[in-house]
């Protein structure tokens, strides 16, 4: 099959059996595996088909009832491929504002109100040596950082509802996609 043969449009077959675009774009998501099945990423249908045509990824599950049509075939739209050949990648989740408010799910650390602006504190005080790290470093609402001060959360009487830690490359692909496939929860251990 060529695949620059392959319309890359869900089409929706009416009662009637006429043809009509149902979506211009594939916005779905798949999720990659690395060749012994560890999640690597998500990534667009079309990136999908192209590793699938190409013989780059094989197809372990697809999306029920949803198809891509071709003039002559009838594929089915994948919702999980697995890479041919292991790729070693080293995993490393960048320490960046956005990626700490995310690992705290969008709420303050102390008070654990959500929906307020936040702030990004330093459990051990940049003035006594605390350093910025994954383990360092929360999200607080403006008040709890105010609040907190120049302090450690024990002096300031304020304990941490979580301990802050290294996330891994896994819990940002469950956050990245927002609702996730029953079919991905085996392969992003959520079962």
């Amino acid at each position: 099959m060529n695949i620059f043969g392959i319309i890359l449009h869900i089409v929706q077959r009416s009662n009637a059996g006429n043809v009509r675009l149902k979506e211009p774009r594939m916005i779905s998501k798949v999720l990659i595996l690395n060749q012994n099945y560890e999640p690597m990423s998500v990534c667009s249908v079309e990136k999908a088909v192209v590793l699938v045509f190409l013989g780059k990824a094989e197809l372990i599950e697809a999306q029920p009832g949803r198809y891509l049509h071709s003039v002559s075939r009838k594929v089915p739209m994948p919702s999980i491929v697995r890479l041919s050949v292991y790729i070693r990648i080293p995993y490393r989740v960048i320490l960046s504002r956005k990626n700490i408010i995310r690992r705290d799910n969008f709420r303050c650390q102390y008070c654990g109100e959500g929906g307020l602006p936040l702030t990004i504190d330093h459990i051990i005080p940049r003035s006594r040596k605390g350093e910025d790290s994954w383990e360092n470093l929360t999200t607080a609402c403006v008040k709890c950082n105010n609040r907190k001060g120049d302090r450690t959360p024990d002096e300031a009487k304020m304990p941490l509802l979580r301990k802050p830690m290294r996330p891994n490359h896994v819990f940002f692909i469950r956050h990245f996609v927002g609702t996730i496939d029953d079919g991905w929860k085996p392969y992003l251990f959520m079962h």
